[in-house]
């Protein structure tokens, strides 16, 4: 861990302050904003936060839907990848230049703002993950693509840039990257852990197990896995479904949406567990699948920190995830999940095995549970409104 790095501990209790001597004029930056997204929870919290000092947060998005705060349209043309990320980045700074902000913090990758949310990681540590399977000219190719040059590009240009104040880091492991990779002040690195509603996502959930057993047809004796997320090749589904192949008594529950779902459906079919995989597809109301399952499963290839495994730790459920994962720093191995290397399918399978039993699996959950306990929303709130009030005053200083 660095010591370098401001590390905000979601367990600290502090003391807030007055933002500032006189209400700001404070922009978010966001490309889309849905009301549901992991991502637009936390632009939202961060808005309530500023608002309820008195200043004034507009945000500046391409689309947006279910917020309260007043909205700045920025949606130039988008006919490729690079012109979709390039021309947003360029109108909204020459928007938050012309309305004069006080504060510009984006979450997206955009030199020139003042305050970056690290909530996507770090592009290059992507890149370098997804091609360690590849061979040689795949990786030739991935490492050229236009598109990714771009954002490699950019991510550098906004972390070397002198106008950057602050970044706000949902786990040590971005944080670390970010000083290791880029000519950046360490001091400028915060990390904030997300919060999870802990009394929603509690183990007392269990009692939704019968109906979605019923639903799906699958026998509540046996021991249950759930995965849960978009972008199944980067969190690792294949390798979640390889790894049922040694542990036959297993179910996996697969909550999401992938444009490659067929793929993934032909896959459990020709390693013969599609009777073990079960696709619900995308759902409003997820507390009920975790109060199913017996375990959390994501072996996902880099992801920052999911809110999903702090979501599953608060059901209960003991986490199977990589070292590439931000929630790797609150998972104690062997005791409250199990650790990996995403390309070890022989670890997975042994740890899958280990999970087919139900009462190991709920002695690891209670511990899973007493690890997340601190990291409330409450707490996550606290520890921005620290934050700000540094920035703030600043700024009126």
């Amino acid at each position: 861990m660095s010591t370098s790095t401001k590390n905000i501990n979601p367990a600290t209790k502090t003391k807030t302050n007055a933002s500032s001597n006189h209400p700001l004029r404070i922009a978010l930056i966001r490309q889309k904003f849905r009301f549901d997204g992991g991502g637009e929870r936390i632009v939202s919290h961060i808005s309530d936060i500023l608002s309820s000092h008195g200043h004034d947060v507009s945000l500046i998005a391409r689309q947006w839907e279910g917020t309260s705060s007043s909205v700045l349209k920025c949606n130039p043309p988008k006919w490729t990848r690079v012109q979709r990320e390039a021309l947003f980045a360029k109108q909204a700074i020459s928007i938050s230049e012309q309305e004069n902000f006080d504060l510009v913090q984006s979450h997206e990758r955009i030199p020139g703002c003042q305050v970056y949310r690290a909530g996507d990681g770090v592009h290059r540590s992507w890149l370098e993950e997804r091609s360690r399977t590849m061979p040689g000219w795949r990786r030739w190719l991935l490492f050229r693509n236009r598109y990714h040059r771009y954002m490699l590009a950019a991510e550098k240009s906004m972390y070397e840039d002198s106008r950057l104040k602050c970044v706000i880091c949902n786990a040590q492991m971005v944080a670390d990257e970010i000083e290791n990779r880029f000519a950046i002040d360490p001091t400028k690195l915060h990390v904030i852990y997300n919060g999870v509603d802990t009394d929603c996502f509690h183990p007392s959930l269990k009692k939704y197990r019968p109906r979605v057993c019923n639903e799906l047809q699958i026998s509540p004796d046996q021991s249950i896995g759930l995965f849960v997320g978009s972008g199944w090749e980067r969190k690792g589904l294949a390798q979640a479904i390889r790894g049922l192949q040694a542990s036959p008594a297993l179910s996996l529950i697969i909550l999401g949406r992938d444009k490659a779902q067929y793929a993934f459906e032909n896959l459990a079919s020709k390693l013969g567990v599609q009777k073990q995989v079960h696709f619900a597809g995308v759902q409003s109301e997820v507390a009920s699948y975790y109060g199913a399952a017996d375990f959390f499963i994501l072996p996902t290839l880099y992801d920052p920190f999911p809110n999903s495994i702090l979501e599953a730790m608060a059901s209960g459920l003991p986490v199977l995830t990589t070292m590439k994962c931000g929630a790797a720093e609150i998972i104690t191995d062997g005791e409250s999940g199990y650790l990996l290397d995403s390309q070890d399918e022989s670890s997975l399978g042994t740890a899958l095995k280990k999970c087919s039993t139900r009462e190991h699996c709920l002695t690891m959950g209670k511990q899973a549970r007493k690890t997340v306990e601190p990291f409330t929303i409450d707490a996550m709130q606290q520890n921005l409104t620290t934050l700000y009030d540094q920035l703030l005053n600043g700024c009126n200083g």
